[in-house]
């Protein structure tokens, strides 16, 4: 890898260079090289890496012009990644040194652990559990309310492309690998899917369409509705965990599949919208074309 040359901001931002760190007090070098920086406002110059399609050879290591202060900077302007460097470090040691969960044992949870209380109360109260279970499928209905909403009323297909595009992958991916019924399950014949009917628990469809719509809502601005919404996920996820009807995996998955899917869906409206447009324009470049070539005909 190059050293880094100091570009202007009107070169870098042509580049396609992808900035990774910021360094002070960082001297300037020139080589020839490909790869780029930018040097903002304040004298910091900003790290990126080579250039796409170049390859660099015969250099020097990056790490090895690193300084003390270089390693200082960073740790006080970036310390989220290094938290996350400490937490690989930390886990690293509890999954090597951790006692593995028997085959004949049930999987352990921390979720469940944490809801014991609540699973205790809602065993004890049939009652309680068959309310808050309806409540649940009162917000799944406005969750699936407001996405079919924003495509057949507002025009805006994305949230229903993205609840489309993550059932159809909770699907595959719930019957790959079907996990079993967790121990103390409270099923309750009001709870969605209604009719106490199977369903599969890996990943929370429950979850996952709350988030999608909360991204929607945020799109367009519909801030208290969003945080609602966000608020009532939260308690959702609660439930589920008391009732054990799904495992702590099966929520968190649900939250990252709702923005994955959510972006993906964007994407694909983005693609179709452009391809639309570039053929609005080719066809429009063709018919004014043929209708200059006829009025050249008719002159002559």
């Amino acid at each position: 890898m190059n050293d880094v040359v100091v570009s202007t901001p009107s070169s870098s931002s042509s580049s396609s260079a992808v900035t990774l760190l910021t360094l002070k007090n960082r001297g300037p070098k020139s080589n020839g090289s490909d790869r780029e920086s930018e040097v903002n406002n304040d004298g910091v110059i900003i790290m990126g890496m080579a250039k796409k399609g170049h390859v660099t050879t015969n250099a020097q290591p990056s790490f090895m012009t690193w300084t003390a202060q270089d390693l200082l900077h960073v740790a006080r302007f970036h310390w989220l990644p290094c938290v996350f460097a400490a937490g690989v470090l930390f886990f690293m040691a509890v999954e090597y040194t951790l006692r593995m969960v028997p085959s004949s044992s049930p999987p352990f949870d921390l979720g469940f652990v944490a809801t014991r209380p609540l699973h205790r109360l809602l065993s004890s109260s049939p009652q309680l559990n068959t309310l808050l279970a309806a409540l649940n499928t009162v917000f799944v209905g406005m969750q699936t309310t407001y996405i079919l909403w924003s495509f057949l009323i507002e025009g805006r297909p994305r949230a229903t492309i993205s609840a489309l595009f993550m059932f159809t992958c909770r699907g595959i991916l719930g019957y790959s690998t079907q996990l079993p019924l967790p121990p103390g399950f409270l099923g309750s014949g009001v709870d969605f899917p209604v009719g106490n009917v199977s369903f599969f628990l890996f990943f929370s469809g429950h979850v996952a369409g709350s988030v999608i719509a909360s991204l929607d809502m945020r799109r367009v601005k519909r801030w208290e509705l969003a945080r609602m919404f966000d608020a009532l996920n939260m308690l959702q996820a609660v439930r589920l965990l008391g009732t054990r009807g799904h495992y702590t995996i099966d929520l968190a998955v649900g939250v990252g599949a709702g923005i994955l899917f959510d972006s993906l869906a964007g994407k694909y409206v983005e693609s179709k919208t452009k391809l639309a447009t570039t053929t609005i324009t080719t066809d429009t470049k063709e018919v004014s074309f043929t209708k200059r070539i006829g009025k050249i005909e008719n002159d002559h």
